[in-house]
């Protein structure tokens, strides 16, 4: 099983990113499965035009970084999106990575090509916000249901951290950290 963990945070090695390597460590523990990870905050992607040119071919006009990242999203068997929460929402990096992927979407919508759909191939949301509040996770849950749906991707279990606003301030929640290397083993294991 091979997982692809994509990092949406600006800010290497912060909470976000953080919680994402104790999952990833919790699925490396179990035999037979790979790990990559994908750092926007690295690569040039443009944001979606709204142009239309993938309505017909599911193939976006845009050159640059995001291309290869479609083959690797389709070939992976668990996607992991990892983002900070700012205004409420996923950070830019993520939100420009999600929105190239209204190609994926005309496939699947437009053309009516389903993708590895009978694979029970899953999704998953892992966030941190600085805030407690209560609806501070809505927008991104709602994102990710809707990019996870577009990929023919289940909607798997999320993980979500309030009140991490320092850098490293997740250090501080063994706990939860416990929590995502476990979810990272159920992830390994199709039990998410």
């Amino acid at each position: 099983m091979h997982t692809l963990i994509i990092l949406g945070s600006p800010r290497k090695n912060g909470n976000s990113e953080t919680l994402a390597q104790s999952v990833a460590s919790g699925i490396l523990q179990i035999p037979d499965t790979t790990v990559e990870f994908i750092r926007l905050n690295d690569l040039r992607i443009s944001p979606c035009q709204g142009c239309g040119g993938c309505n017909k071919t599911s193939i976006c006009v845009i050159k640059d970084d995001m291309t290869a990242l479609y083959e690797k999203v389709d070939l992976c068997d668990h996607l992991i999106l990892v983002s900070p929460i700012y205004f409420y929402g996923l950070s830019a990096q993520c939100k420009a990575f999600v929105d190239r992927f209204q190609a994926r979407w005309a496939r699947k919508y437009l053309l009516g090509i389903r993708f590895r759909a009978d694979e029970q191939r899953q999704g998953t949301l892992l966030a941190t916000a600085a805030t407690e509040g209560k609806k501070v996770f809505d927008g991104a849950l709602l994102t990710a249901k809707i990019f996870f749906d577009a990929l023919d991707l289940e909607c798997g279990e999320s993980l979500l951290v309030r009140g991490v606003d320092q850098c490293g301030a997740i250090h501080k929640q063994s706990q939860t950290l416990e929590q995502a290397v476990a979810l990272g083993r159920k992830i390994a294991t199709g039990k998410n």
